[in-house]
């Protein structure tokens, strides 16, 4: 029984501890068999691309150097002009109004059929006329827009000014048709205004009793009116009781002076 434990390896010894790799005799030959097919077949690669393109510069070099020489005496089309009478370096033609250069070699490298590329190249050029067109539209229309802008914010502060403009005119007005209203009344000796805001200001403000202060449901205070229709209002008494315009600076004799001397009640009929 002893014997047999001492025959057996340790579970943590290093033959359980060390793996060892495989060293099989055929791998490694396998593994660089490989390598060097897939290096040949590398190499073969780059010389095949190396000779096609040192084919391709050849003909290149030797079609340069055929269009830049001129044509011989060997070639048969060159003698047959030669035999009826062309001379090298003349135009061609009986009258000598044709080419005196032929007309150019153009190389087609591409698989494409003859008059693609010039269709591919209109149909470029059409879209980019297409997007050069919708640019400038867009363009003009956003200039447009922005102009429209402009000219609206410069009509709508034109109004405010001219509304303000004409608000303080009614204003000016009003106030010195309250003055003349307050001095021509106390001329007549007239204490009282017809309406409180008929002058420019009150200097003594009578007291009157709460029944003698109704008033009919017609009758109007002065904050419901505007500035245009107090001065309408006003103008009309000054006219009807005082034979006075404002808009004139004259107080006229009688009804029939004023009629016919004042060109009217308001300020539009003075213009």
């Amino acid at each position: 029984m002893k014997l047999n434990m001492a025959e057996e390896e340790d579970y943590m010894s290093d033959s359980f501890i060390n793996v060892q790799e495989d060293i099989r005799p055929g791998l490694p030959m396998l593994r660089q068999i490989r390598e060097a097919r897939r290096k040949e077949e590398k190499q073969q690669e780059a010389n095949l691309k190396n000779r096609q393109k040192s084919l391709k510069e050849e003909e290149q070099e030797r079609r340069d150097i055929g269009l830049k020489n001129a044509l011989g005496c060997e070639n048969k089309g060159f003698a047959l002009l030669q035999k009826m009478g062309y001379k090298s370096g003349q135009a061609l033609g009986k009258s000598g109004g044709g080419i005196v250069e032929p007309i150019p070699l153009n190389i087609k490298t591409g698989k494409s059929g003859i008059g693609h590329e010039a269709s591919l190249k209109r149909k470029a050029e059409e879209k980019l006329e297409s997007y050069r067109k919708k640019i400038h539209m867009k363009n003009q229309a956003e200039e447009k827009a922005a102009e429209q802008f402009r000219l609206q914010c410069f009509l709508s502060i034109r109004m405010r000014l001219k509304n303000k403009q004409d608000e303080m005119k009614l204003e000016g007005d009003l106030r010195r048709s309250q003055r003349a209203c307050q001095q021509l009344d106390a001329q007549k000796n007239i204490q009282v205004p017809r309406e409180a805001w008929y002058w420019l200001r009150l200097e003594e403000e009578t007291e009157e009793d709460e029944e003698e202060k109704e008033q009919d449901e017609d009758e109007y205070k002065s904050e419901d009116l505007s500035v245009l229709e107090k001065l309408q209002i006003l103008t009309s008494y000054l006219r009807e009781e005082h034979l006075y315009c404002i808009w004139c600076g004259t107080a006229y004799e009688d009804k029939e002076d004023i009629s016919s001397n004042c060109p009217g009640p308001t300020s539009a009929d003075h213009d």
